[in-house]
């Protein structure tokens, strides 16, 4: 079957389904050599480029479109792959180039070679689709734009007017001739040797503002080729405000334009941080009370996005004392937060999806129950769902991390006191109706809100909130994470023998997940304002050790412009999964120093263990 067939065939199945009746346009996507495409145009046209090029030769009275004579394919015409395309999606438009009308296109034809005689074919192919590509005529019109080799300005006036031309930086043009230019362009690399890393030297940066500058003051868009195509690239094009993005990756270039608003986030202004004063930071003095608090998903990347974004400034950026931990489960390279918490809870790697289980599918005793034979009291908060797979795996033992009603019913057997998050339906619902009857036999307050929480002054807590109260930052959320942490210590500092509190900034993952930057970074402002709170404590208590770290990184996060005056970083996602990238350990308050390092993450256990055990001694 020849390829004219199947474009034409896969054209018309593109405009019956209303899937890909209209792709939002990218202003400024110019999709440079379009014709090396997998599928050219189409690509391209429903990526939202709203500039197209096909560089041209004429051949046997056919314009055939080629970056070198010797690739013309019989094929491979303009009018086969370009002209008689666009006419059928303009009709279809009802007389626009794209569904939403407010969109403009403009086909650029490089001419390779005799432009007279391409010309006058050009006109005589137009001539056949009445007005769409006529834009002097008709506002509405596919705009022609002609570049390579082109006539001189001087020879413009000779050719209709619905031809219009791609001008130069360097050529001075009358009125007449600018009236018939439809943009300006040139090689980037007239200008600097920036290879679209970083970016380009201060003098370089002044002749590309310069070079652009010109172009909008004489009212006209502005396109550089030979761009590096990258998103760094991008940004710094966008920035020197280039009209035409230069592009071979259409597709890549409209999900980073569309994205926008997922991968750059502006905090304009900067919440105040907590100075410790480090007097019991690192002294080897006994270690009452421990407070671990998971970032589920926070990374390096995320960490530094929320510091760039809170202008240069963070809690946990006051931490002295840092190691990292290697987040690999048993069964994988990565690892879920099941797997993960599990090994911070158990002291030994599992498999994903494990929840306080070993690989032998048997329980393993935990922190909270190990060390309440010491006397120590212990709270598990999360400000997500309170049998999701990080706080559970420090109460309950199953084999899969999506039994809600089984890991809620684990709470029977665990030595936890206080158990704050939502999902109120696992207990409440559970398929053992009496659920909630053990658990308040065994001492447990029901609480279904945090003001009634609040008002407890002792005994056993299971706070189940409303999924409402633990939605994002970005949708409403206050700091309830921070007054969570808060009540517990109030709760569980009366115990004479100490306490262990794990707190989850929970939805930093969510954000990774959704490759949501604003959605990661109010996240870890959250989360990170609670650090502050703990340090706090830790300073006023001076016999408390403050532990800070994630079960994994979500979303292979990449920084890519930073603007710490104003608050503003942007981003990009490798992934909407897990990540092996080690994660960091702050500690804060005595011992701290033992946390320095490289380690497995379960060791995280050991040390904690290890830190409280010399209580069992004075008990």
């Amino acid at each position: 079957m020849k390829i004219s067939i199947i474009l034409n065939l896969f054209l018309a199945i593109l405009i019956s389904f209303s899937a890909f009746a209209q792709v939002k346009s990218v202003t400024g996507g110019h999709s440079h050599n379009d014709y090396h495409q997998s599928i050219p145009l189409l690509q391209a046209y429903y990526s939202g480029m709203e500039s197209i090029e096909a560089d041209v030769f004429l051949k046997d009275d056919e314009l055939y479109v080629a970056h070198e004579l010797s690739e013309i394919t019989k094929e491979r015409t303009l009018k086969t792959l370009y002209l008689e395309p666009l006419f059928k999606l303009y009709k279809k438009n009802g007389d626009n180039a794209f569904q939403d009308s407010s969109k403009k296109l403009q086909l650029v034809i490089d001419i390779k070679e005799n432009h007279p005689e391409v010309l006058k074919k050009l006109i005589s192919y137009i001539k056949e689709f009445g007005n769409t590509f006529d834009a002097s005529a008709n506002k509405k019109a596919i705009k022609i734009v002609i570049s390579g080799n082109m006539p001189a300005p001087n020879n413009f006036k000779n050719w209709p007017e619905y031809i219009y031309f791609d001008g130069r930086p360097e050529v001075k043009y009358t009125t007449d001739e600018l009236k018939r230019v439809a943009m300006i362009s040139q090689d980037i690399k007239k200008y600097t040797v920036w290879n679209g890393k970083g970016v380009p030297t201060p003098t370089d940066l002044k002749k590309l503002q310069d070079v652009v500058a010109e172009a909008h003051n004489l009212g006209k868009p502005f396109r550089f080729w030979g761009t590096v195509d990258s998103p760094n690239t991008w940004i710094v094009l966008q920035s020197l405000g280039v009209d035409w993005i230069n592009t071979d990756h259409p597709v890549k270039l409209n999900e980073f334009y569309n994205n926008q608003e997922k991968l750059t986030y502006t905090n304009p202004k900067a919440y105040p941080v907590y100075k410790p004063n480090y007097q019991s930071d690192g002294k080897e003095k006994k270690v009452k009370n421990v407070i671990l608090l998971i970032g589920d998903g926070m990374g390096l990347a995320q960490i530094h996005a929320g510091l760039i974004a809170n202008h240069g400034n963070l809690n946990i950026s006051q931490i002295k004392n840092i190691g990292f931990s290697q987040t690999g489960a048993a069964n994988s390279g990565n690892t879920d937060s099941a797997a993960g918490a599990s090994a911070m809870a158990t002291g030994e790697k599992t498999n994903n999806r494990y929840i306080g289980m070993g690989t032998d599918n048997k329980p393993r005793t935990n922190l909270v129950d190990s060390i309440a034979q010491f006397g120590i009291k212990s709270g598990i908060i999360s400000v997500g769902d309170i049998t999701d797979a990080t706080p559970a795996a420090f109460y309950a033992h199953q084999t899969e991390r999506t039994m809600s009603n089984a890991i809620a019913a684990d709470l029977l057997n665990s030595k936890a006191e206080v158990l704050i998050g939502s999902n109120q339906d696992a207990f409440i619902k559970n398929q053992d109706t009496e659920l909630i009857n053990k658990l308040s036999k065994q001492g447990f307050k029901l609480n279904k809100s945090f003001a009634d929480f609040d008002k407890e002054v002792s005994g056993k807590q299971l706070v189940l909130l409303p999924t409402e109260d633990t939605r994002s930052v970005l949708k409403g959320r206050t700091d309830l994470l921070k007054k969570s942490l808060l009540k517990t210590i109030s709760l569980l500092s009366k115990n004479k023998n100490g306490f262990f509190i794990m707190a989850e900034g929970a939805q930093i993952d969510h954000g990774g997940h959704t490759n949501n930057l604003p959605y990661v970074i109010t996240e870890m402002h959250d989360f990170d304002r609670t650090i502050g709170a703990a340090l706090e404590f830790a300073d006023k208590d001076g016999e408390t050790l403050v532990i800070i770290t994630a079960d994994h990184e979500t979303g292979g996060l990449t920084l890519l412009d930073a603007d710490e005056k104003n608050g503003t970083i942007t981003g990009a996602f490798s992934t909407d999964d897990h990540t092996n990238i080690m994660v960091p350990v702050f500690a804060y308050g005595p011992k701290s120093e033992m946390f320095k390092g490289i380690y497995k993450n379960n060791e995280i256990f050991k040390k904690i263990i290890n830190l409280l055990a010399p209580v069992k001694a004075k008990k």
